[in-house]
């Protein structure tokens, strides 16, 4: 598996994963030094290249200078994110049909930022943990505990069981800014286009909703994440 960008590479480097070795363009300076400096550190093996051998490598056209090649993205199993019976706070993210990359790494990078447990991802109709996927979310994803699961009903069942309330972000639903979102709280965020299934929705504790005041009916899942995982921060905070 290839990593490519500095920050991904450096955010890669503070991990414990295996790097195989770095390819890393004449002349490094800046971040790229840092990040010869880390590989060092870990005995990593450099291998310095013109800029044609980066191009001819990178699958993204935006390698920045350095690819890292490691051994296949390691998935968490899901008990590896359920937090324990005596823990007081938890938030865990749950994609129900990310289908886009570019949103699946967005998504892993806010989770990552706002200090959730983890990440559940459907293995069939969503995106998996790719290169590009590792790029975009800026290395968030070297971080943050992603679970790919056969099925996210049960999933949603396993959180339930667990102590987590789990809710559905989608609209027509209660306001996000009126529940009390502190203690063991998942967030289920659906599919570009179709949104939360509705099966899934029905197994959730409730749907919630970000209130809307534009002529645009819709957010990014992304974005729409993004700001409800920072609503259970400020719970957490001042709640």
């Amino acid at each position: 598996m290839k990593t490519e960008g500095r920050n991904a590479v450096l955010e890669l480097l503070k991990t414990d994963k295996t790097v195989e070795k770095i390819l890393m363009e004449k002349g490094a300076q800046g971040t790229l030094g840092k990040i010869f400096a880390e590989a060092r550190k870990k005995n990593i093996r450099v291998q310095f290249v013109e800029r044609a051998a980066l191009e001819r490598e990178s699958e993204s056209g935006r390698h920045q200078g350095v690819i890292a090649y490691t051994t296949a993205y390691e998935y968490a199993e899901l008990d590896d994110i359920l937090a324990p019976a005596e823990q007081k706070d938890s938030l865990v993210v749950v994609c129900d049909g990310i289908e886009d990359v570019h949103n699946l790494g967005s998504i892993l990078r806010v989770a990552e930022c706002a200090g959730a447990d983890g990440v559940v991802i459907p293995a069939v109709k969503g995106a998996s943990v790719t290169e590009a996927v590792v790029r975009i979310s800026a290395g968030a994803a070297e971080h943050v505990k992603v679970a790919k699961v056969i099925s996210v009903n049960r999933a949603v069942e396993e959180l339930k069981e667990a102590g987590y309330w789990v809710y559905a972000l989608e609209a027509g639903g209660e306001s996000i800014y009126t529940k009390d979102l502190t203690g063991k709280v998942a967030l289920v965020v659906g599919g570009e286009d179709s949104g939360v299934r509705r099966l899934t929705r029905e197994k959730c504790d409730g749907v919630l909703s970000i209130p809307l005041f534009g002529k645009v009916n819709s957010l990014n899942a992304s974005v729409a994440l993004g700001i409800a995982v920072y609503e259970v921060v400020r719970a957490r905070l001042h709640g």
